[in-house]
């Protein structure tokens, strides 16, 4: 088989399975496209070694896997990459194309779970209260009725961009101000319904105003100056744009917000299952890592504020004198 014939028939697979996924599974755009990054880096090593797609064997992938971790990729990248790989290869030995799937049993370099990024209650506040009064009135309006849902809500960023300025039955996503509830369209398909706070309805009401001299036809709730939606992109620029000239010292993404609502519910009110709830994760265990987050910042304020911190960092082998000995038959609970 020739190369440019390989090359031609591995783009005939993939573009089958890109399809596959965004049609009959019904994937997020974003998902479909970070599959295409993975699948293009997968066809480019095979085309180095000189094989077909379908010819890649285990011992492939683990060198491939070995050169991305020596070339600095990180441990939780080269997982998500291979995660892309082996449902591509399931996907050829569905079609009967490959008899045994070489990513099954490869595995990504371990690391540890890092926290979500978090905004602190300050710094959120800062962000959300911001008036740009350099841009154009719309677009600060807009921009601030963003930020308001996305920290207001916890707002996943695709949901955010499918709302709709009014309920229909095409509509992926729209707010009902009078009810005080943003109805989304999430993961997997599955709606449900958010809490919209006082901050968020007034922002969205200016916003509203506005929004009528762009709009023309388009049902979108957030457009650009020519009336279309706009993207993930658009926003993600936007809010790093607008968390800059607030004076935040790190540039803020989408998903912080998310982190941001779900760590300042959750310090407030220490109710896992009403956070799983507003965030639409399908597992609790999802949403523990917020537990995690909210002692991160629990231990801060101690080691800054209270008089024993110190005690904390007592050297091996010394006795901390201002721990009192355990009540006995109670352990001690653990600091």
């Amino acid at each position: 088989m020739s190369p440019a014939l390989t090359s031609d028939a591995d783009a005939a697979l993939v573009t089958a399975y890109l399809n596959h996924v965004r049609v009959e599974k019904r994937l997020a755009d974003r998902t479909v496209e970070l599959y295409t990054l993975d699948l293009e880096k997968l066809a480019a090593q095979a085309r180095e070694a000189g094989l077909a797609l379908t010819e890649v064997q285990s011992p492939h992938i683990r060198r491939w896997v070995a050169k991305m971790h020596g070339g600095g990729r990180s441990a939780r990248g080269i997982a998500l990459i291979l995660s892309g790989w082996r449902g591509f290869y399931v996907w050829l030995g569905r079609q009967g194309l490959v008899h045994h799937n070489p990513v099954q049993d490869v595995r990504a370099p371990k690391a540890g779970k890092p926290l979500p990024k978090a905004l602190g209650v300050d710094e959120a506040v800062q962000l959300a209260s911001h008036h740009e009064a350099a841009d154009h009135p719309s677009l600060e309006a807009r921009d601030a009725c963003i930020t308001e849902l996305l920290y207001g809500c916890g707002m996943r960023i695709g949901e955010l961009v499918g709302l709709d300025v009014a309920a229909s039955a095409s509509a992926r996503g729209w707010i009902d101000a009078q009810a005080s509830e943003a109805h989304v369209l999430g993961k997997g398909a599955k709606r449900r319904s958010v809490p919209v706070g006082r901050q968020a309805l007034e922002a969205l009401a200016r916003w509203l105003e506005l929004r009528d001299a762009w709009a023309g036809e388009s049902p979108a709730l957030f457009i650009g100056a020519r009336g279309q939606r706009l993207t993930p992109q658009h926003i993600r620029l936007r809010l790093k744009r607008r968390s800059l000239l607030a004076g935040l010292a790190t540039p803020v993404h989408p998903h912080m917000l998310r982190h941001s609502f779900a760590s300042h519910v959750l310090q407030s009110s220490s109710d896992l299952r009403a956070v799983q709830e507003l965030l639409g994760h399908a597992s609790i265990s999802t949403t523990q890592v917020y537990t995690r987050l909210d002692f991160q910042h629990l231990a801060k304020a101690y080691d800054a504020a209270h008089p024993r911190a110190h005690a904390r960092s007592a050297p091996p082998g010394v006795a901390d004198e201002s721990v009192p000995p355990p009540v006995e038959g109670r352990p001690r609970s653990p600091r």
